[in-house]
């Protein structure tokens, strides 16, 4: 058997909602990047799921742009770098068609006679992707165009994207008779509660629907026949099928943790807004993660199902999962240890696709709106150009035959954990324990050192936090018998001293600031540990009116920003690869103490809040510090990084912003001279930050409307919250 390869493929939907196309490849740039292809390859990627799409190629009917295709085609020879060409990606087609028209096939295989005339040499398609979800989406559930809901319309383009993919394939096989179709769809398995059996079964039946019309298995046997002459099909398109099919030569998955499903009778114990019924019972359908005891089947037993149903090869065509970093790691080595399994069991597994490389716009609201949410890939693209992500790593160690190095896979991925689990669980509860070499946390009590162990949690990250009393990191002996002890792959130092007035006149300051993160810097490098460690706006004097970068030079006014530099330069000095971070302001849902829940007590309270409106400064709320900063760590990251929330503001007008977002009253924002303020350290007039590397944070009004909710809801707690959701609806 051959070995199994790895596949790649950039995102690329160019979906309709209304009058208006997202196309997913501009968004994340790959329509501009020509050394995209070099990327891929250069991971080890044997194919990829090539976008030559429709509404891209041909908008208008009968006229071709193939200068876009053509020169990403001759690069992709030039590399080795095989096509799947894709033609129609969760799409409708050009503005002259749609799902529901009755010449869509022939038009489409109009389109992929010309793209096989084109580049003859190319050997494997898929004519239309998924063609069951996207008739789920598009003419079941209203989503995408041409938004119906009702049964009829879903068969119908059901059945036009299945006749499309046959008659594009007859099409390009004239031309090239070798050509293989590499159907691809969701295949994502429905359990229920005992009372709802009938629907799961029935949508256990539907899933399997694009494949079994393309095997020609659409018999008077088969279970859903009648379903498909009751909304529309007519006998003889079905009998057409079954007498001359068009089976796939390769069965590909695609493979997301959402797809899982579970329905559940027992509406009390969900939210109002997802209730909802199919007409006999009332129901919620949710994801069978958030509910179900046992752990999901994933990957392995869609692969095996797949393959005893039509006894062909069959892949994961795409991998892929939007969350932290250390979780998307796990959720594509899961997929190739799963992939892998399945082939020593003797079954034809092609591949593993390494999908949405260059990331997702989006897809968070199913493409439905567009305000830019983006989850990154194997690269992130969010600030321009591509930054490699671990993913990279990862695939490229998985496509060489190597051993994956990051020390975040030995842990369970969140769907094997029991905090997956958001309402009462149905049957017994299965879950895996983290586990795998911790991360040291020090600064036990401050904001920052909490707030990573929160999120470590979550993330399923080992860790352990530290008081000074565990390690004392200016204490060459503690250090070391922590680090033998505890045998961490990384550090974050998250200790220090930090009132900036104090600092003037305290020289314990020193010791926490300097000595303390050098002595731990050195025996990191001594080690081999990985250390991540924190820095500030005050290392500069804000004689610039625009915001710093990262190679900036510092010249801090005051004893605070000085000690912080000199332990940028010792940390740097004795560990290169240390991960620095430069960061401000500090606001989280956590600490009572901030500059914004202050402010904002004064306002209840009916008090004036003073502020200085002539420093301008970038804040940064906690938690999306710790989760970024966590990314880069998990990434392999290192040197000066400014990780602020996007945006520069005075105090004042900070102030401001706050009250208007918790609808308290901004007239009783004062702004005053920060001499008004009896500040005894010297602060820059202007110390705002920005990334010259990568903008990785969301922006500051964002941030200030998260603040505010999760203060209600307190971030990062709701594992905890749901654990006694449970007790208590168990009791």
């Amino acid at each position: 058997m051959r070995p199994l390869e790895l596949w790649a493929g950039p995102e690329c939907t160019v979906n309709r909602v209304g009058d208006v196309f997202q196309d997913q490849s501009i968004s994340n740039g790959f329509h501009q990047r020509l050394d995209d292809l070099d990327r891929l390859a250069g991971i080890g990627a044997k194919r990829l799921r090539f976008p030559l799409l429709w509404e891209r190629t041909s908008p208008e009917e009968g006229a071709f742009d193939w200068r876009w295709s053509d020169q990403r085609i001759a690069r992709m020879r030039e590399l080795g770098l095989g096509v799947i060409a894709g033609l129609l990606h969760h799409g409708s087609g050009p503005r002259h068609t749609g799902l529901l028209d009755p010449q869509f096939p022939e038009k489409l295989a109009a389109y992929a006679r010309a793209v096989a005339e084109r580049y003859p040499d190319i050997d494997a398609y898929t004519p239309v992707n998924e063609p069951l979800t996207t008739a789920r989406f598009s003419a079941l559930y209203g989503l995408w165009y041409p938004h119906r809901h009702d049964d009829r319309s879903f068969v119908r383009a059901l059945l036009n994207q299945v006749r499309a993919t046959m008659l594009a394939m007859r099409a390009i096989r004239e031309i090239n008779p070798q050509a293989q179709l590499i159907q691809t769809d969701d295949l994502g398995h429905i359990d229920s509660s005992p009372r709802l059996r009938y629907q799961a079964e029935f949508e256990n039946h539907r899933r399997w629907l694009g494949f079994d019309l393309l095997a020609g298995r659409i018999d008077a046997q088969h279970p859903l026949r009648a379903y498909l002459r009751n909304h529309g099909a007519s006998e003889q398109e079905l009998q057409d099928l079954v007498h001359e099919p068009c089976p796939p030569d390769v069965v590909g998955i695609n493979c997301y943790v959402t797809s899982e499903r579970f329905l559940d009778e027992r509406t009390w114990l969900y939210p109002a807004h997802l209730h909802g019924g199919n007409g006999r019972d009332k129901y919620v359908d949710v994801e069978s993660a958030r509910v179900h005891g046992r752990i999901n089947g994933g990957f392995a037993a869609r692969l095996r199902e797949a393959s005893e149903r039509y006894g062909c090869p069959v892949a994961i065509t795409e991998a892929h999962l939007g969350c932290t970093r250390d979780e998307q790691l796990r959720w594509l080595h899961q997929a190739w240890e799963a992939a892998q399994a399945v082939r020593a069991e003797g079954r034809d597994v092609r591949a593993v696709t390494v999908w949405a490389a260059f990331g997702t716009y989006d897809w968070d609201s199913l493409l439905t709106r567009r305000i830019g949410n983006y989850e990154p890939g194997l690269w992130d693209v969010s600030a321009g150009a591509p930054r490699p992500t671990a993913l990279a790593k990862l695939a490229r160690e998985l496509a060489h035959g190597e051993a994956p190095q990051s020390p975040v896979l030995e842990s369970p991925g969140w769907w094997q954990r029991e905090l997956r689990l958001e309402y009462p669980p149905h049957g017994v509860v299965e879950a895996l324990p983290v586990t795998g070499r911790p991360l040291l946390i020090t600064g036990a009590t401050g904001t920052l050192g909490q707030a990573f162990a929160r999120f470590c949690e979550l993330r399923g990250l080992p860790y352990r936090l530290l008081s000074r009393a565990d390690m004392d990191i200016a204490d060459p002996n503690s250090v070391a018998a922590a680090l033998e002890r505890w045998q961490p792959w990384a550090v974050i130092n998250t200790a220090g001293y930090v009132r900036v007035d104090d600092a003037e006149h305290e020289p314990r300051q020193w010791r926490e600031n300097v000595l303390g993160p050098v002595q731990l810097a050195q025996e990191c490098g001594r080690r081999g540990v990985r250390l991540m460690s924190f820095s500030s706006d005050l290392v500069f004097d804000g004689a610039k009116t625009s915001p710093y970068v990262e190679t900036d030079t510092p010249a801090p006014l005051n004893a605070y920003g000085r000690a912080k530099h000199e332990a940028e330069r010792g940390i740097l000095q004795h560990t290169p690869d240390a991960l620095l971070i430069r960061t401000a302001a500090f606001f989280g849902p956590w600490d009572r103490h901030n500059f914004v829940a202050q402010g904002l007590e004064l306002l209840r309270r009916g008090e004036r809040w003073r502020a200085a409106e002539d420093q301008c400064v970038s804040p940064t709320y906690v938690p999306d510090l710790a989760q970024a900063s966590l990314d880069l760590l998990v990434d392999g990251e290192q040197g000066l990084w400014h990780l602020t929330n996007r945006g520069e503001v005075s105090w004042a007008r900070f102030a401001q912003m706050a009250a208007e977002a918790a609808s308290l009253d901004m007239r009783r924002v004062e702004g005053v001279a920060s001499s008004d303020l009896g500040h005894m350290a010297a602060r820059p007039r202007y110390s705002a930050l920005t990334s010259e590397r990568h903008l990785l944070m969301p922006k500051l009004e964002d941030a200030l409307c998260r603040y505010l909710n999760d203060c209600q809801g307190m971030a990062g707690d709701w594992p905890l919250r749901n654990r006694e959701a449970r007790q208590r609806a168990a009791a």
